[in-house]
């Protein structure tokens, strides 16, 4: 027969447990409501600096810009993998880790020299464990990533890749799709290659009018590191979203596990508690029949 006093010990304990997955639920709904406006308010930026681009294109301008131009050669290339530093978010981290494993091979094949970054502490733990350590971490990026502390990286990238430092940089994150949906990607960032500019000189459509000042190349200038930036930025914000819609799924799951699981301790809990006044009564009429 089961101890009672075992079985409440033990729904109180899941009781507490309950109480603290609801509260992490609770707050990882308030941060992806932010995270996700956000998301959403960069994606249109992002967007319109690549319609922009697209455009300077159909209307004859002649695209020349180092950061577009594809080298046949890859010597150097870097990876930079996007993960949480705090667990409790399902299998966001692991899926994310597994697949920058996957994109950290083949970047070996493509290229004779390679780099790796990496966002995260699980991220970092993770490669590490699998006895890859990172050149260059990071774990200052939260939940609201700051568009000052990724100019800072991003910088940092565009020079590298100017000065012929690396001639690829991959990105894997947790793309955002929607709130029932989010996917691991892996891009390529640079070379610029989605910005659009290939697409629409295949497609051509019709050229918008445009006035230059000073001038087009000044503007060019201008504007192909800014979308590299806002690129970044915006996997930086999606992978936020991602992070706090899988951890609030996680915690929703493990509170409604918490609750089946008391109601179940609170029916054994009920059963041994009533075998056992039940023996003791037992015992007790077999005793009065003895001295009877």
């Amino acid at each position: 027969m089961a101890n009672p006093r075992a079985l409440d010990k033990r729904r109180k304990s899941i009781r507490n447990i309950k109480k603290i997955t609801r509260t992490m639920e609770l707050i990882a709904t308030a941060r992806f409501k932010k995270a996700m406006d956000r998301a959403a308010a960069a994606t249109a930026y992002t967007d319109r600096i690549t319609r922009l681009v697209s455009d300077l294109t159909r209307a004859g301008l002649e695209i020349s810009h180092p950061l577009l131009e594809r080298r046949d050669e890859v010597k150097n290339a870097a990876m930079l993998l996007l993960t949480a530093n705090r667990g409790l978010c399902g299998g966001y981290n692991g899926n994310l880790i597994r697949a920058g494993l996957r994109a950290w091979e083949e970047l070996g094949q493509a290229a004779a020299d390679r780099r790796l970054e990496i966002s995260g502490k699980r991220g970092i733990a993770g490669f590490k464990f699998r006895g890859i350590p990172a050149h260059t971490t990071y774990t200052h990026f939260e939940d609201k990533p700051r568009f000052d502390e990724v100019d800072v990286l991003a910088t940092r990238l565009l020079d590298d890749y100017a000065c012929g430092r690396i001639d690829r940089l991959d990105v894997v994150y947790m793309k955002f799709e929607s709130i029932s949906k989010q996917s691991v990607a892996v891009e390529t960032l640079l070379p610029l290659g989605g910005l659009g500019v290939e697409a629409a000189v295949e497609t051509g459509g019709p050229a918008s009018v445009y006035e230059f000042l000073p001038s087009p190349e000044s503007i060019l200038e201008e504007v192909v590191p800014t979308s590299f930036k806002v690129k970044l930025f915006k996997c930086m914000l999606d992978s936020a979203v991602s992070e706090q819609i899988a951890r609030m799924v996680a915690m929703k799951g493990a509170t409604e596990n918490a609750s089946d699981l008391i109601k179940r301790l609170s029916m054994e809990y009920n059963r041994a508690r009533q075998g056992r006044i039940t023996s003791e009564l037992m015992d007790l009429i077999g005793g009065v029949e003895a001295i009877s």
